[in-house]
């Protein structure tokens, strides 16, 4: 069958017109329909990235980061946020391909139909204009072959009545006229021929030339929108298979994310982070009530007679915090040693800075000091408190577990200290760089002393980096070793259990007092346990040890060397520069920290301090020096 619209539809113009137009209206309308989905897709795009932002887990939150289920979660809301980026992209490409092209193609469509559908009406309006010529002719050659048939039958009729000379003279009239209509004739019908010839040589050019050529015009232009819309929807359904691989990526990785979560890993995770390295209590020892009565107990008992009053106030160890409390405030404060006269470490004299000697305070007075003042201020006032009972570096007073904790924070704020030396260091070579290239911006060699600080606070850093790493490998050797030891020797320890009033009454026969006392004032089991046992009862060692770091107050520089012998204090070399945590309460005593997690007091008549502001002068003529 053919498809030729200018010979098969030569005669639907309008039906045409209509077609065309309908057709313009159906593209303009498939632009709404992919333009609205692109809005969809925005929309949803955005949705999704909100809601992965809105339970995305918080840097805070490191809780999140050791479980594999936390982990998992936290995968699949990054693969579906990297699904909302594909849809974004995808709104994007329908918006850019299909959207904008389809609008300025429609533009171009309607300017093209509506010149092609002018042509057509010219050319029907042309053969229209013929076919009213021709029929004018037409009815003119009509009307005058009538009026000259009419006339020749009046000549006729009055050449038969021709009798006298006036009707002589009339019949001479009569076929006057007679010629001239049908002379009249002649000339319409010549007329009437050439407009015929010419309409059906204009109707021939019209039906056989042209509209074929506007026809098929109009057709090449149907189907190239028709072809627009196929293109269209094919790079409509492309743009969406160019996501798929993707999102299907995506997809496979929130099934690994999934299949990755490891239930026995994570409570392993849990003893990780919560075990606390002690061991359960041992059975409650007997108290014989049937021998003489003991004195009871007071204050000033409980510290001359630490033996008589642990046996009586018996506790577990969870609950002894009212003998360390009491054991730390009945600590000695000792006043510290005069400066000396001169630099030389063989002149010790006594000096006008020397602050006199602290007398011994009152525990109630300590106590209503503690009792008046907030939690932190509190564990300050303890901290001042305790100038004897300092930690030993390498943390071996605390268990392994909690020991290995402590080395562990421990290395990760001195590795962040050393990387904020390290770029200090890096900015002041390349002052001193671009001081040495440019004279006049300033003196290449007065950034040399700070430049030799940091370099010396980071050669301690990493020798205290070292060092605290090498006692972390000591822990966790010692922790596997008692973890085999512990698993190995359980049945053998089950083996000779009892029970419970019957070794208790045994361990208490034959054990001395003196090997039943703990350093804190609690009973132990044995020797291996009353090591433990110590770490354990020092509840406030521990609140001292693991909360964070005092905020420096200001700087100070040393001016004489001093070596701290005694626990609590803290050596120091001649023109070092320390952080200061504490000021001096009236005891010749200031408290000082170097680097991270070295704390003791200094004589204050040793070190000069700057507080404030004043230290910031001070760190800033430092570097000018």
């Amino acid at each position: 069958m053919s498809c030729n619209w200018g010979a098969e539809l030569w005669d639907q113009f309008d039906n045409l017109e209509k077609h065309t137009s309908w057709g313009i209206d159906f593209l303009e309308r498939y632009t709404k329909f992919v333009k609205e989905r692109a809005d969809i897709e925005l929309s949803y795009s955005k949705q999704i990235r909100s809601l992965s932002k809105k339970y995305h887990p918080k840097r805070s939150r490191e809780d999140e980061s050791r479980y594999t289920w936390c982990l998992a979660f936290a995968a699949t809301l990054r693969q579906l946020n990297e699904v909302a980026i594909q849809r974004e992209e995808l709104a994007e490409n329908l918006n850019r391909q299909i959207v904008c092209e389809l609008t300025r193609y429609i533009q171009e469509l309607k300017t093209e139909r509506k010149t092609h559908f002018q042509d057509g009406r010219r050319a029907q309006q042309h053969i229209e204009s013929s076919w009213k010529q021709l029929e004018s002719s037409k009815r003119r050659f009509e009307r005058d072959c009538k009026e000259a048939e009419r006339a020749q039958h009046v000549s006729d009729r009055v050449d038969l009545d021709n009798k006298t000379d006036g009707e002589k003279r009339c019949s001479l009239k009569a076929r006057q006229t007679a010629q001239q209509k049908k002379q009249a004739a002649e000339e319409s019908r010549k007329e009437y021929v050439t407009s015929l010839n010419q309409f059906n040589q204009d109707q021939h050019q019209h039906y056989h030339t042209l509209v074929p050529v506007i026809y098929q015009r109009i057709q090449d232009m149907e189907e190239r929108r028709i072809e627009r819309i196929g293109e269209a929807m094919r790079l409509s359904a492309e743009a969406e298979r160019k996501v798929l691989p993707v999102v299907k990526r995506s997809l496979d990785a929130m099934m690994d994310a999934a299949e990755s979560i490891q239930p026995r890993m994570d409570t392993r995770q849990v003893v990780e982070v919560y075990k606390s390295g002690f061991d359960p209590p041992g059975d409650v020892e007997f108290e014989d009530y049937s021998t003489t009565m003991r004195r009871s107990i007071s204050e000033s008992s409980y510290l001359d007679n630490r033996t008589e009053g642990r046996r009586h106030s018996r506790k577990l160890w969870p609950f002894i915090r009212k003998n360390k409390l009491l054991t730390l405030l009945s600590s000695p404060r000792q006043p510290p040693p005069p400066p000396p006269t001169s630099p030389s470490p063989g002149g010790v004299t006594n000096s006008p800075q020397s602050p006199p000697p602290a007398s011994k305070e009152p525990i109630t007075q300590r106590l209503n000091d503690l009792m008046t003042s907030g939690s932190r201020t509190r564990k300050q006032c303890l901290r001042s408190l305790k100038r004897g009972g300092s930690s030993p570096a390498d943390c071996s007073h605390l268990p392994l577990e909690q020991r290995r904790k402590k080395l562990q924070t421990r290395i990760s704020n001195i590795s962040q200290e050393i990387q904020r030396e390290r770029e200090q260091r890096d900015a002041l070579l390349k002052m001193r760089e671009v001081y040495e290239r440019s004279p006049q911006m300033g003196d290449a060699s007065s950034v040399e002393p700070r430049l030799e600080e940091v370099k010396q606070s980071l050669q301690r850093l990493e020798d205290e980096l070292r060092r605290n790493q090498a006692w972390l490998s000591e822990a966790d050797s010692k922790l596997s070793d008692h973890s085999s030891t512990r698993q190995g020797g359980g049945c053998g320890l089950n083996s000779h259990t009892t029970t419970p009033g019957s070794s208790s009454l045994k361990q208490l026969d034959n054990r001395s007092p003196a090997s039943r006392e703990s350093p804190d004032g609690s009973y132990t089991e044995d020797h291996g346990a009353e090591l433990h046992f110590k770490s354990r009862s020092s509840e406030f060692d521990d609140d001292f040890d693991d909360e964070e770091l005092l905020p420096s107050i200001g700087t100070c520089k040393s001016l004489y060397p001093f070596q701290g012998q005694n626990e609590g204090t803290l050596s120091m070399v001649e023109g070092e520069l320390l952080s200061v945590v504490e000021e001096d309460k009236g005891d010749g005593w200031t408290r000082v920290r170097r680097n991270l997690d070295e704390e003791g007091y200094v004589p204050t008549s040793y070190i000069k301090v700057f507080l404030d502001s004043s230290a910031k002068g001070f760190a800033q003529s430092s570097r000018l020096v």
